[in-house]
């Protein structure tokens, strides 16, 4: 693909053409729409709003071109053709443009005469027909954004010109060329002003960081009214919070899909789900969350007016049959599903997969069946479906895991799907002979999810048809992709074709000089189908309107949406008002010693008036007179300023002058930041009757101060008034009125301190009383704290004696939040301590709280702000110097801490190494986890001795081995001198055992061979070995057949008769297995040494697992890439 410069307007002049930039983009050339007229045509769909969208113009243009091989032009015009109102032409190089290839150009005609910044979208398709037969014809789609720079693009190597010229190819008859081209022409989508709602009638869910799969999958939901409807039925009350309940947070959500013209948050649905912030980030299967969200809502939903709602649209049933071949022996199963998965490797297309699913396995040879009287017998094994669900989820199996590299890939391989899907082809071969006839399977399509990506991350987005009327199902021109918070609108092909994988040719960049095309593998892919059934379409697509909604919760959501334009339209007139805050002495002895210790007041929580800013100051007074019962010529406000210390104080008194003044130019005057606010202090004097006065006249001596009391018993700190003061006066003139305002006796001696700063040290300094209140360096504002003057003796029983003292505590105090390790979402208490607190006065305080005599056996173990997970390595004994150093996580300080009570000291454990060892008694059918502790420098040996000490061993002589047991599988014996140090046991089982007396004398030619019990579990009908139970070792003699190894292993496993007559024995290598006779020679398979370890080849024991599940075996823990998805409420 090309792009060449300008060409004349009209003519065909013979011109250089350019080669393509170096910079060219090696982005995937798109397809366009298939139009469905030969003149330009334009079709609408409604949406749920009954507004309509129209599809963009699209017309197909036929040239023919007569005399082809006797053209001698360089290149070749066509006539100009008109789309969406602009002029197009094709572009022909007959003899190839510097290439041994035709090269074919869509081109604007009109360009040199459009407007400086001209620009247009189109998808296209160019096509060479060919005239013998159609289906030949050579076709090429692409997508460009014309512009000036770019006026024409295209196919420098459309096709080889040898493939052209040869007139048994049929291109050419009776020297006529025949060119199509089919042009849609699209609006370009601005992404910062693009509105998803008036371009399709739809609205996308915002990402809150990786919850794409769970945005994609929700608006599938959505658009299954049916689903919807029920969802707005189910129960809820007005009293209930979205946060809490799931049924009212999708309710809440489907209804802003439905009405709201933004895209709609899922904060709330994520917090009903008891996610928390972690979560948000962590990306989950779109498979999975479908089932666990369908059996959370089908719980929620039991005892309800829509219970089996679930049911009544997703499930289906399916048989599961053995028959014999010979004998008339049929065993069936029932099984119900919601969603079907289906194999993508190996199969082209759904119709592929769905024969693989029903596809009949023969269970003959090695394999025979037992059947119930008839002993082994030949038979058939398969499923067949009994009835298909309304709405049919298939799951694509685009995850696999690889056992040669033992980890999960992607299948990205080109796999179809029908826009109609028949179930009954070929005469119902798909279903069981229960299956009812009448019920006709033909499903449409309606939503493809898709997975763009690889295995260890990507991201979902969905196409759906949120209507499958009568003339959507003819005109399958569009889609509507839904992409988080955009929405918009996809011709067929982008939606279907483009994603059923596999690979793609990218045009070449310069043909001239290689032309061996580029192969890559597109990795967005469809991940999962949805097709409803035709008989069930009027149904599922219903009418979904505000009559189904409860009222409470359309009162709810419309008062929330008045609430949002409310501050919408506050936010676009903001320019025009301003907030003025108003702080009056009422406020300071509210907040003070309760919401705030430092400075005096906090703005946000006092009085604000929205005034526009033309008022003038003096008319907002009488707005303030109104509001708190002053009258006018009784107020008086100071402007507040910030200090070069950070404090804010009020600054000076509001001049006549300035109370003349607009509101806007008395805010730019006093704020330097120019935000909206203006923050001022009201002051009232009041008389003797406590009615308001004229405030008195200040002057330059006057300096006004504020009072705040400090009681060191009680440790409690308030705000008791204010007090002009002359400059030249000192604070011992003051006492008597300070001791009236604190109710104290007149002659009570007191301690005077000025609060001068908190940020980012507490600064409180003594003031003088002898000193003049200018000379103690006092001004406007300034904050006089004072306490009663007490001996040293009551001094020492306080634990704050003084205010710097009680301001210090106050500035580093910290409410922290403790955990159980065991329980880390649950707080389960809280202690008030201080971020100076040093490591053994946290543990110590910990200590007491749980009634723990020695602090040494407190662990503590750090919180992680983003996982709201503790962090994986606890905090080391004494690791830390201060309260704060353990609270901070990179740039964000936590309040929460993490406690484990230890049965031995901290720091004794340190050097310690604790070990899980399960161990089995030789001859007792028991398993017993033992937590061995030793230092980290001891070996395997060590731990072998320990336990001797702790177990019940068959013979006092007997020898002891530890083995590292993986997924019922023996990965490692592990040598006596092996250091501990580096033995992980959280992933995999460590296990003891007895060493056997036989294997210690083993013969030149016996083997130790490994022996696992597995099942053949069917996944979809495929087939997989997954080994369960305890595996162990044995010993094969040479020439030792299958019957002498069975007497052996059921005397040792002591199987009863009927149980054991049922077991098969197969030789495995790599996960393969190889039936074995009973005259087989067994040693003879374990020959080979070309494999990895010991474990891939081993003796495997095939029968079904019975055993009930021990609990240690939640000890091995499964790999995987995430967490599992969980709703808990």
């Amino acid at each position: 693909m090309t792009m060449m410069t300008p060409p004349p307007p009209l003519d065909q002049e013979d011109e250089e053409m350019l080669v393509p930039h170096s910079d060219f983009t090696t982005e995937v050339p798109q397809p366009m729409e298939v139009a469905q007229t030969d003149t330009a045509a334009s079709t609408t769909v409604e949406n749920n709003n009954n507004q309509q969208v129209e599809d963009p113009p699209t017309s197909r243009f036929t040239w023919t071109i007569e005399n082809f091989t006797r053209l001698n032009i360089k290149k070749h015009y066509s006539e100009v053709f008109v789309v969406g109102s602009f002029k197009w032409r094709v572009l022909v190089f007959p003899k190839g443009n510097n290439v041994d290839h035709l090269s074919m150009y869509l081109d604007v005609a009109d360009s040199p005469n459009l407007p400086y910044g001209w620009s247009r979208y189109a998808q296209f398709s160019l096509s060479v027909v060919n005239q013998a037969s159609n289906r030949y014809t050579v076709r090429k789609d692409t997508q460009h954004n014309f512009n000036a720079r770019e006026s024409d693009w295209g196919f420098t190597s459309f096709m080889p010109l040898g493939e052209l010229y040869d007139l048994s190819k049929g291109f050419l008859h009776n020297d006529t060329l025949i060119v199509e081209a089919e042009v849609a022409v699209r609006k370009v989508v601005d992404y910062w002003s693009y509105d998803s709602k008036k371009e399709t009638g739809y609205v996308g869910l915002k990402n809150q960081g990786a919850t794409c799969y769970m945005n994609s999958l929700l608006q599938t939901l959505y658009h299954i009214p049916y689903f919807r409807k029920a969802v707005y039925h189910m129960p809820t009350t007005e009293n209930d919070m979205p946060s809490g309940s799931i049924p009212l947070a999708l309710q809440s959500l489907f209804y802003k899909l439905q009405y709201s013209d933004n895209s709609v948050a899922t904060k709330e649905l994520t917090k009903s789900f008891g996610w928390d912030t972690y979560d948000s980030f962590m990306q989950h299967d779109v498979q999975e969350l479908n089932r666990v969200l369908c059996e959370k809502l089908e719980d929620k939903m039991k005892g309800t007016v829509v219970e089996g709602t679930i049911q009544q649209l997703f499930e289906g049933h399916h048989m599961n049959y053995i028959e014999c071949i010979n004998v008339d022996y049929k065993s069936t199963r029932k099984e119900s599903f919601y969603d079907l998965q289906l194999d993508v490797k190996g199969c082209r297309d759904v119709y592929a997969s769905f024969d693989k699913y029903v596809e009949v396995e023969r269970l003959e040879g090695d394999n025979k069946y037992h059947a119930e009287q008839h002993g082994l017998q030949d038979a058939k094994k398969g499923v067949l479906f009994i009835d298909f669900p309304p709405v049919l989820q298939l799951q694509l199996k685009r995850f696999e895991y690889d056992f040669m590299r033992d980890t999960m890939v992607k299948i990205n391989d080109r796999y179809e799907f029908p826009l109609e899907l028949d179930l009954d082809r070929e005469n119902g071969k798909y279903l069981s002979p229960d299956a009812d006839r009448s019920v006709r399977n033909l499903y449409t399509l309606h939503s493809v999810l898709v997975h763009s990506g690889g295995v260890h991350g990507g991201h979902y987005y969905a196409f759906i048809r949120p209507t499958l009327s009568d003339h959507c199902k003819r005109d399958f021109t569009y889609r509507l992709k839904f992409d988080d918070e955009r929405v918009t609108k996809e011709d067929m092909k982008r939606a279907l074709e483009e994603q059923y994988g596999g690979e793609e040719e990218l045009p070449q960049q310069n043909p001239g000089f290689n032309n061996t095309p580029f192969k890559f593998t597109k990795y967005s892919n469809a991940y999962m189908l949805v097709y409803i059934r035709e008989s069930d379409k009027e149904k599922i697509i219903c009418n979904v309107d505000e009559q189904d909604i409860a009222e409470h919760l359309r009162t709810r959501l419309k008062k929330e949406q008045e609430e949002k334009e409310h501050k919408k339209k506050e936010k676009a007139e903001a320019h025009l008002y301003t907030i003025i805050k108003v702080a009056r002495n009422e406020d300071l002895a509210e907040q003070i010693g309760r919401d705030i210790y430092f400075d005096l007041v906090d703005h946000d929580k006092v009085r604000c008036f929205r005034i526009q800013k033309q008022m003038i100051f003096n008319t907002f007074k009488e707005e303030v007179a109104k509001e708190f019962g002053v009258p006018v010529q009784f107020q008086r406000f100071w402007l507040w300023a910030k200090r070069q210390n950070h404090t804010y104080r009020p600054n000076r008194p509001l001049t006549p002058l300035e109370e003349m003044q607009s509101v806007g130019q008395l805010r730019e005057v006093s704020n330097k930041a120019h935000n909206a606010e203006l923050k001022l202090f009201l002051e009232i004097e009041l008389g003797p009757d406590l009615h308001p006065i004229q405030p008195p006249e200040k002057t330059k001596e006057d300096i006004l101060l504020f009072f705040k009391l400090y009681d060191p018993i009680k440790e409690e700190f308030r705000y008791v008034g204010r007090i002009f003061v002359k400059g030249s006066g000192r604070p011992s003139e003051i006492l008597t009125k300070l001791n009236e305002m604190a109710g104290f006796a007149s002659t009570q001696e007191i301690e005077l301190y000025e609060e001068i700063k908190f940020e980012p040290n507490v600064m409180c300094e003594p003031i003088d009383k002898k000193l003049t209140f200018r000379a103690s360096q006092l001004e406007d504002g300034d904050i006089v704290c004072f306490q009663k003057l007490s001996p040293v003796e009551s001094r020492q029983q306080c634990r704050y004696p003084d205010v710097p003292s009680f301001l210090e505590y106050v500035h580093n105090r910290q409410v922290v939040h403790f955990r159980s390790l065991e329980k880390p979402k649950e707080d389960d208490f809280c202690l008030e301590l201080s971020k100076l607190f040093s490591y053994d006065d946290v543990v110590e305080r910990v200590a007491g709280q749980l009634g723990v005599d020695d602090p040494s056996k407190i662990r503590l173990t750090p919180h992680n702000c983003y996982s709201q997970q503790p962090k994986p390595a606890p905090i080391k004994y004494r690791g830390m110097d201060h309260l704060s150093d353990m609270l901070v996580h990179y740039n964000q300080t936590s309040d929460i801490l993490y406690y484990e009570v230890l049965d031995i000291p901290l720091p004794e454990l340190q050097g310690l190494k604790t070990l899980k060892v399960a161990f089995h008694h030789a001859t007792k059918d028991e398993v017993v986890i033992h937590s061995i502790r030793l230092p980290k420098q001891s070996t395997v040996g060590d731990v072998i001795n320990d336990l001797k000490t702790k177990v019940e061993l068959s013979h006092p002589n007997a020898e002891l081995r530890l083995l590292e047991v993986f997924y019922h599988k023996i990965y490692k014996i592990f040598p006596a001198s092996e250091k501990i140090e580096n033995i992980n046991d959280q992933y995999w089982t460590l296990r003891a055992e007895e060493i056997p007396e036989e294997e210690k004398n083993l013969g030149a030619h016996d083997r130790l061979i490994h022996v696992y019990h597995f099942t053949k579990e069917s996944s979809q009908n495929q087939l997989q070995v997954q080994n369960f139970g305890e595996p162990f070792f044995l010993i094969i003699r040479d020439g030792e057949t299958l019957a002498e190894v069975k007497v052996r292993i059921q005397k040792k496993l002591q199987v009863p008769d009927e149980e054991f007559f049922k077991w098969k024995f197969a030789f495995l290598s790599l996960g393969r297995p190889e039936y074995l006779q009973d005259s087989d020679i067994v040693s003879s398979r374990f020959q080979r040494r070309d494999v990895y370890g010991a474990w891939e080849q081993y003796l495997g024991l095939e029968h079904s697992d019975s055993a009930p599940k021990r609990a240690y075996t939640a000890n091995q823990n499964r790999h995987a890439y995430e967490k599992p998805v969980k709703i808990y409420n």
